[in-house]
């Protein structure tokens, strides 16, 4: 099948890296020209393990390719994917911003050439799809074609093998010539056996909203577990571990921490919202997992300037960690935008540290902050070190040396990372989150 890519961030490029891999001629195309030069330089923009390679491989293979024309991808494509972006409104009410949809549709529109599926692989609010192909009938009244739904289910740094090894593919269709396109195109997932869930569009566009919806409300409710265990003096892990082994329940998403972030949870539930509202419904678990989301940011912040005495004046933080989660680049709603400022406006004096995401993390953070090349020079003279997104270096650290190197010997731990015994016989003051007092 040739397939184009309308957008070459974070869903384009994989989703096209991957279905080049499957087989398929696969053409990416971008505005931004830079972006382009770099890809066809072999330069990946992201980070995402094996994402690099992968590209090497197919565009050495010729089953994918790169530019920044239309006219060069969208005419010989049996199905052309939107992949651009949808952030929230820059008005802050939740809404979806899907200027990027809308105009990849106009400008697409002149360049169909035979029957194509256009589909929305961006996440997007329910009626999108329709307003696509309202917009393409538009610009090209001859033009040949179906719009559907097929929304992305890719968690950064495992991206490529979600894409390979999916637990499903939901595809949205009302024609029974666009079903058949897809599932072409998702061909070769039938070999193991991949669930294809096909639905109306509308379902299919409500699915990727519910589905993080509930995983984000699962993450607020053990945040929640994890502040009531602290109250009463249980241990919110051994809580975790004995509700996750409930087959109805699962181990997933129940790791207590400073609240989610990314690219995905905070824009789609506030999206999801915003959707119910305009329906005149309410969704009063999805609300209550925002305000806990962002309340659980706050008493991070609390959590830190305790284990410091009750001030931040003048104290040196090492931060270990400053993305949204490890194994990705990715800075978005990550829980350090919220709380190294908070810290630095009490007075506090910030080292960080990150495996992938200093470069990034300045696009986001105050001035003032010093990024530093390792963990042990974030702990060196600090007063504590926080311990903030949960990457495997962090996670057998020279425990002997950190403590040298501080001021004194308070390690915050967001993550629960380290066990609080071990950590207090090493002579730490060890802060998690959730766990047992005098543990």
């Amino acid at each position: 099948m040739k397939i184009a890519i309308i957008g070459t961030g974070y869903v384009g490029l994989v989703t096209g890296t991957c279905f080049s891999e499957f087989g398929h001629h696969v053409v990416c195309v971008d505005k931004v020209e830079e972006k382009i030069k770099c890809l066809k330089r072999g330069e990946v923009p992201i980070y995402e393990p094996g994402l690099r390679n992968l590209v090497m491989k197919n565009v050495h293979e010729a089953r994918l390719a790169f530019t920044t024309d239309l006219s060069k991808a969208v005419p010989d494509a049996d199905a052309v994917f939107l992949a651009v972006g949808t952030p929230s409104s820059r008005r802050g009410d939740g809404y979806a911003d899907l200027t990027y949809v809308y105009e990849a549709a106009r400008e697409l529109a002149p360049h169909l050439s035979g029957y194509t599926v256009v589909v929305d692989k961006s996440t997007v609010p329910v009626g999108t799809a329709r307003q696509v192909a309202r917009i393409i009938e538009e610009e090209n009244s001859q033009a040949d074609f179906d719009v559907a739904s097929n929304p992305e289910f890719l968690r950064e740094g495992a991206a490529i093998n979600d894409f390979m090894h999916p637990d499903r593919v939901v595809i949205g269709v009302e024609s029974e010539r666009a079903e058949q396109i897809l599932r072409e195109i998702y061909k070769p997932l039938y070999l193991i056996e991949t669930p294809i869930v096909c639905t109306g569009i509308e379902t299919a566009e409500l699915i990727k909203y519910a589905a993080n919806a509930f995983l984000a409300m699962k993450i607020s409710f053990i945040n929640e577990m994890a502040n009531v265990c602290e109250a009463v003096g249980a241990d919110v892990v051994d809580l975790a571990k004995a509700i996750g082994m409930d087959g109805r329940i699962g181990p997933k998403f129940l790791h207590p921490g400073p609240g989610y972030g990314g690219s995905c949870f905070p824009k789609d539930t506030l999206a999801l919202l915003r959707i119910a509202q305009e329906y005149g419904e309410s969704l009063r678990l999805v609300e209550a997992t925002v305000e806990v989301n962002a309340a659980q940011k706050a008493r991070m912040i609390k959590k830190i300037r305790d284990a410091l005495g009750g001030s931040l004046a003048g104290k040196s933080i090492g931060v270990l960690g400053l993305t949204f989660k490890p194994e990705t680049d990715d800075m978005r709603e990550a829980p350090s935008i919220t709380i190294i400022p908070a810290l630095m406006e009490k007075g506090a004096k910030i080292k960080a540290h990150d495996p992938q995401g200093m470069k990034e993390a300045q696009k986001y953070l105050p001035k003032g902050i010093e990024y530093v090349s390792d963990a042990y020079e974030a702990c060196r003279d600090s007063n504590a070190v926080v311990l903030m997104t949960e990457w495997n270096q962090y996670r057998a650290l020279d425990l002997k040396r950190v403590q040298s190197l501080l001021k004194e010997p308070i390690f915050v731990d967001l993550r629960n990372v380290y066990d609080p015994i071990k950590m207090k016989k090493k002579g730490f003051n060890y802060v998690g989150v959730g766990r047992r007092p005098g543990a």
